[in-house]
């Protein structure tokens, strides 16, 4: 994903959660779903019959309310004469701003994967869940450790890693009991053995044919020798599962935290998978954090003065960081600067230190947009991290959702 496109996601991201924060009062808010193929002249022929249905309601701001709606949405269909090339999405309705006050809001917005159906919904929110599940990774891998004690199934799904099955032997151990011949005693084995590999295979099978075939890039299995071995060479999967295997990989543990080492141990058969490019990013950071001369920045201010001399190589910005850039002057002197904050506040009220003048905020912008935006002068590369991952959830949680690998140290 290069950074235009990743920085893309994040824009696309947060303004899907500004848009799960506004509500109405009642049925008011419109959400307009248009695909690519659809007559507008079809749309504004139902937007209108809905607009003589909405006569009806008995609660007059509702009725009003629900007829602004529309007619503004009429408006702005007059300039798309046809949809564009992934279609487009409408939300308009009056929106509380607070106790007392309301705005009727319009926003239209071009997805960057098409929109499949056509809808029109109403209701005290707007409806995303077409535009959220945009966001979901769908690349999903099948995950199975096994040894001839346990076994556990899983999936990769995008950026993150579920077990699905945990299943455990009855296999006998290599020590026989008396009485019983060493040849009868390992027959006995061999079928426990091939009675689990079975198991296996048929739970395994039942969980990853669920996955829709378009998204299932196909399954990594780990484990000792020759076990792993043993397994494929049995075909215990079933057919479909069975053309999917990736390939085998050597691991230690067969349990829950197999899986992290199987994905681990399998990086150059997923290097083109997201999360794992961000592991490695974020190892290296950890990496120089502990080394004695790390070239490593954390935290909005050390990062930002690194970043403006020059000295950041890569800049690595969690997902999840919502912060806001301030421009706070004041009207009477000279005085001015810049304070990073998490929302702008509803009030501010702050004296001018050089003359005791009223402060004001005379600009706001998103930290990231501000960041990238340096970045792009500087020639410094920018890696969005997930917090899906334990390492991407420590950026965010313990280095204050922004961090800098260092070209060199540029003493600040």
């Amino acid at each position: 994903m290069t950074i235009s496109q990743a920085h893309k996601r994040y824009e696309f991201k947060r303004q899907l959660e500004e848009m799960r924060r506004k509500t109405g009062r009642g049925t008011e808010l419109i959400s307009l779903y248009i695909p690519y193929d659809k007559q507008i002249s079809d749309v504004v022929a139902q937007l209108r019959n809905e607009h003589g249905q909405a006569a009806n309601i008995k609660s007059k701001s509702t009725r009003t309310n629900v007829q602004s709606a529309l007619e503004s949405v009429l408006a702005r269909l007059k300039y798309y004469p046809k949809p564009p090339e992934n279609g487009f999405v409408i939300f308009c309705g009056t929106l509380d701003i607070d106790g007392h006050r309301t705005t009727l809001d319009t926003r239209i917005i071009e997805p960057h994967e098409p929109i499949t159906s056509y809808k029109y919904h109403c209701d005290s929110s707007f409806y995303l869940d077409p535009l959220e599940e945009m966001l979901t990774d769908k690349k999903t891998f099948g995950l199975l450790v096994i040894d001839r004690r346990e076994a556990t199934v899983g999936l990769l799904r995008g950026k993150s890693i579920e077990v699905r099955k945990h299943l455990t032997s009855s296999v006998p151990g290599k020590q026989r009991k008396g009485g019983q011949s060493a040849r009868r005693f390992q027959q006995l084995r061999l079928i426990a053995i091939h009675d689990f590999y079975k198991r296996i295979g048929n739970s395994a099978s039942e969980i990853f044919l669920t996955i829709d075939h378009k998204d299932f890039e196909g399954v990594l299995i780990g484990g000792p020798s020759p076990t792993k071995e043993e397994f494929l060479e049995g075909e215990f999967f079933h057919h479909e599962i069975q053309k999917k295997i990736i390939g085998l990989f050597d691991i230690a543990y067969t349990d829950e935290s197999g899986l992290y080492e199987l994905m681990d141990a399998a990086s150059d058969s997923l290097q083109d998978l997201e999360i794992v490019k961000q592991k490695k990013i974020m190892q290296r950071f950890m990496r120089e954090l502990v080394s004695d001369n790390g070239l490593v920045a954390y935290g909005d201010s050390q990062v930002r003065a690194n970043l403006e001399m020059g000295a950041v190589d890569v800049l690595l910005v969690s997902e999840d960081l919502r912060q806001v850039r301030m421009t706070i002057t004041c009207q009477n002197c000279d005085y001015t600067r810049k304070e990073t904050r998490q929302e702008i506040p509803d009030s501010f009220e702050e004296r001018c230190p050089s003359c005791s003048s009223d402060l004001k905020i005379t600009d706001a912008v998103d930290v990231v947009d501000e960041l990238v935006g340096v970045c792009d002068q500087m020639g410094t590369s920018v890696e969005f991290i997930s917090t899906d991952f334990e390492e991407g959830d420590q950026l965010m949680r313990a280095f204050g959702g922004v961090a800098a690998i260092l070209r060199y140290d540029a003493g600040v």
